[in-house]
């Protein structure tokens, strides 16, 4: 049992449990809080020149659904970093996603999505993704605001090499390109997830919100251990 505890403790650090948790509540609001709140409202539709010149790319739902391990590879890496960088990781976050749920409250959009033949692995997965996840509220790109933050974030870790943040750079120009080849959203929703994710660092920088996260630390200065 003690070298499970420890584990754990390894994996995510006492002081880092509830910002975790935090993270889980603030995503479920804001992509179905905003969802049930808008049911019934006028919807905008979004398209831009570009988009509908770019052809539908099934492959690339495996970088799609692949962005959702990026993030708990990222998150997990990131909050057991240290205390300093997880209480602001995550203000920056969860202030990124309350910019995300006003700008869908208060421009809630809609875009059309091509019909899928199922042919293959890919396509199977495109129509599945299709079927899950209505083509409404797209902007900004929630995808795009979490990926941006796990390289954000990742910049300057003490506990891991500088590669990994690069790393995340990289997957995360994936996960770009994915968003807009598998015509889950348009070009212009990119650019506000990545905006929501700096206006969220630079409102938890300013507003030092990060502080009152330290304040809410019941973990009683339990640390993790050293990698």
């Amino acid at each position: 049992m003690k070298k499970i505890k420890n584990a754990i403790d390894w994996l995510l650090p006492p002081y880092a449990r509830l910002p975790a948790l935090a993270l889980i509540l603030a995503d479920i609001v804001c992509y179905y809080g905003t969802k049930a709140i808008d049911a019934h409202r006028v919807l905008h539709p979004i398209s831009t020149a570009l988009d509908d010149a770019l052809p539908l790319v099934p492959a690339f739902i495996f970088i799609y659904v692949l962005a959702y391990a990026q993030w708990a590879l990222a998150i997990v890496t990131i909050l057991r970093d240290s205390r300093e960088r997880c209480f602001r990781v995550v203000s920056a976050v969860i202030w990124g996603m309350l910019l995300a749920m006003l700008a869908m409250l208060l421009y809630p959009t809609v875009m059309t999505r091509p019909q899928v033949e199922v042919r293959d692995l890919a396509t199977w997965l495109l129509d599945r993704i299709y079927r899950a996840d209505a083509p409404t509220h797209v902007f900004p790109s929630m995808h795009c605001l979490c990926s941006w933050i796990c390289f954000r974030g990742s910049l300057g870790l003490k506990k891991t090499p500088p590669w990994f943040a690069w790393a995340m750079l990289a997957f995360t120009l994936l996960v770009f390109a994915s968003v807009i080849l598998v015509k889950q959203h348009v070009w212009p929703d990119i650019l506000g997830g990545v905006a929501a994710a700096e206006l969220g660092l630079l409102l938890t920088r300013l507003l030092r919100t990060d502080r009152l996260a330290a304040r809410l630390d019941l973990s009683k200065g339990a640390e993790a251990p050293a990698a």
